[in-house]
């Protein structure tokens, strides 16, 4: 069994020891450890710190001076290395030096990460709708965000302080 198969066998053990159907991870972590698991071991300094650096780029948040609207100001661009595992460099995008087709990658990630999202969404409430009678529905969402977008942009110029 995988690492992951067992923590989630022991989240349901969890839940069948508390009887909570609102899980909080940290009581899970407190009783897995009272039970013998192993904490994973300590990150560097190097490593915290950097996460802290990258936490700082992603609520990096300007404003456009044209529009005053929103916008972040580094986007995280995915490499691959030469064993192909996943990493990340960041570029500024008001930076004259930053390369299109680093931001376009940057772009195509994160619409890739909206459209993951999206897809478990809706496997998500087909199943639960799949579980349930009638009565217990929820209605599908739509996945086209388009009206949404609309929405927040109007929303956005109609009161530039909420932006």
């Amino acid at each position: 069994m995988s690492k992951v198969a067992e923590r989630q066998k022991f989240i349901r053990h969890w839940m069948d020891v508390t009887s909570e159907s609102e899980i909080n991870m940290d009581d899970v972590a407190r009783l897995a450890m009272k039970m013998g698991w192993k904490a994973p071991p300590p990150i560097t300094e190097q490593d915290r710190l950097a996460q802290l650096f990258k936490d700082a780029a992603r609520q990096d948040i300007r404003h456009d001076k044209k529009t005053g609207r929103p916008y972040r100001g580094y986007h995280a661009v995915p490499k691959h290395n030469a064993e192909g595992q996943l990493s990340f460099s960041y570029i500024d995008i008001d930076d004259p030096k930053a390369k299109p087709e680093s931001f376009r990658k940057a772009c195509v990630m994160r619409r890739e990460q909206s459209v993951g999202d999206m897809v478990q969404l809706r496997l998500d409430q087909v199943h639960w709708n799949d579980q349930r009678p009638g009565e217990q529905h929820v209605e599908l969402l739509p996945a086209d965000m388009e009206f949404d977008l609309e929405l927040r942009f109007a929303s956005m110029d109609d009161n530039p302080k909420a932006a």
